[in-house]
């Protein structure tokens, strides 16, 4: 079977996620919110990147602004919404490889290089997740796994207890969607890590080409 979208863009956040926390200094790139720990931790520890950190969530908060008000004025003009704002983190990615490569690596979390670097990926990765809220609601989260890996624990629950057999049919399905994004942001990370260890700040060149995919694969999404 061929992989869905949601499927592919939960493959690239995990990917980008863990390249950006490894590359920059404990950045978070697409779970944002998690640089609120990592800024209290780079403040206590007097480690590198804070001001990255802090910079995170007001520029993912722009951003999906952005997107949306973009959608709107595509949509407007009759243009495939989805599809433009895949292509359009696309190009974020690639520039964010360029710039990760051309630049890195980044001992200094709060030097320029670093702080431009960690912001473009963290506007593609904000506009991944202003797509999955406008256009792809009912399929499980791609760049946060807590409430996705609790829903997989509490239909496994009910399916070991005994439901209807009309709510065990909707819980077998749900937990095949929900399943296969937790194991494809894994698999993401774990890619990433390697490739990082590997390669370096070259580890960046591997996001754009799945995120080629996931344009690719927008085309076959009704409405794209």
């Amino acid at each position: 079977m061929k992989p869905t979208l949601p499927v592919i863009l939960s493959l690239n956040a995990g990917y980008v996620d863990t390249a950006g926390f490894l590359a920059l200094q404990g950045l978070f790139t697409a779970h944002v919110t998690g640089n609120f720990v990592t800024f209290g931790a780079a403040v206590a520890l007097g480690t590198t990147g804070a001001v990255a950190k802090l910079l995170a969530l007001p520029v993912f908060c722009l951003v999906v602004i952005g997107t949306k008000l973009l959608a709107y004025a595509l949509q407007g003009a009759g243009l495939p919404v989805l599809r433009a704002m895949l292509l359009l983190k696309l190009l974020l990615l690639t520039a964010g490889a360029v710039l990760a490569i051309r630049l890195g690596p980044f001992p200094d979390g709060d030097a320029w290089p670093a702080i431009v670097t960690g912001m473009v990926l963290v506007s593609a990765m904000a506009i991944q997740n202003a797509v999955h809220r406008i256009h792809l609601a009912s399929a499980p989260p791609t760049t946060l796994m807590t409430g996705t890996t609790t829903q997989i624990m509490i239909d496994l629950a009910d399916l070991l207890h005994g439901v209807a057999p009309d709510a065990a049919g909707a819980a077998r399905s749900r937990l095949a969607r929900m399943s296969a994004a937790v194991i494809a942001f894994a698999l993401g990370c774990g890619a990433a890590a390697l490739a990082f260890v590997l390669f370096g700040e070259w580890c960046f060149a591997v996001p754009p080409v799945i995120a080629l995919a996931s344009t690719l694969a927008s085309g076959a999404r009704q409405g794209a």
